[in-house]
């Protein structure tokens, strides 16, 4: 559980759509893009108080596993 959770609706949206302009169907594009904003909620910064961001550079970190 954490409150940094800051950016997920637009970071979801952009996932998406990077996945589907790499050619995936729209299924696919939406797991990989839900998978990719639980492993930055995962790995959040922990800035601050209240609602912080999550890490949007987790992608560095677990690039391999969206190939």
């Amino acid at each position: 559980n954490t409150k940094n959770t800051h950016g997920t609706g637009c970071t979801l949206s952009s996932a998406i759509a990077t996945f589907l302009s790499c050619g995936k169907p729209l299924k696919k594009s939406c797991e990989l893009g839900i998978k990719y904003v639980n492993q930055a909620i995962g790995s959040n910064p922990s800035y601050g108080k209240g609602h912080g961001p999550i890490n949007h550079l987790n992608s560095i970190i677990i690039n391999k596993k969206f190939r």
